[in-house]
């Protein structure tokens, strides 16, 4: 049996009508859309949602939450997890490469989860109360690193 040689059953293909050629094809005038109404124009797109005419359901229903636009998503780690890690000074950068950080967002946030039994020395753009006592409490440092400011003002146009 040769694939090049199938063919559909006889009956089952067969040209596409052609709307509004004419009286003469049965399909002329209005060519089956009906006389008036925004379905009978050219361009015509129902809009997502559309129940026709009804209140749609998106819109029935009571929209809830707000969504913060300067909300910051900082990368957090915790010092119970520097407690386990070798050495007693730590970055972003190096925290970076034990793979403990995957994306730095807004900044490095230290919290106080976890116990401190030792010295450490951390660098970070910010703390929480409980992460600096803990730190502070056995002698440690904690660093804190300037996050850039954001651009104030209108930007300068290079029109010449």
């Amino acid at each position: 049996m040769n694939l090049s040689s199938l063919r559909p059953p006889k009956g089952q293909k067969h040209k596409k009508r052609r709307l509004g050629q004419g009286m003469g094809t049965g399909r002329g005038k209005f060519a089956g859309r009906g006389a008036k109404g925004a379905k009978s124009i050219s361009g015509y797109s129902k809009m997502r949602g559309f129940e026709g005419g009804q209140m749609p359901l998106h819109r029935r229903l009571p929209k809830r939450g707000f969504t913060n636009i300067f909300h910051k998503e900082y990368a957090i780690i915790n010092v119970g997890v520097l407690e386990k890690l070798d050495g007693d000074s730590f970055t972003p950068e190096s925290l970076q490469k034990l793979g403990l950080v995957k994306k730095m967002g807004a900044g490095l946030k230290v919290l106080g989860n976890g116990e401190l039994t030792r010295k450490i020395t951390i660098s970070a753009h910010i703390y929480s109360k409980a992460a600096l006592d803990k730190i502070q409490k056995h002698g440690g440092s904690a660093d804190v690193i300037a996050r850039p400011a954001p651009p104030t003002g209108k930007p300068v146009s290079k029109k010449k």
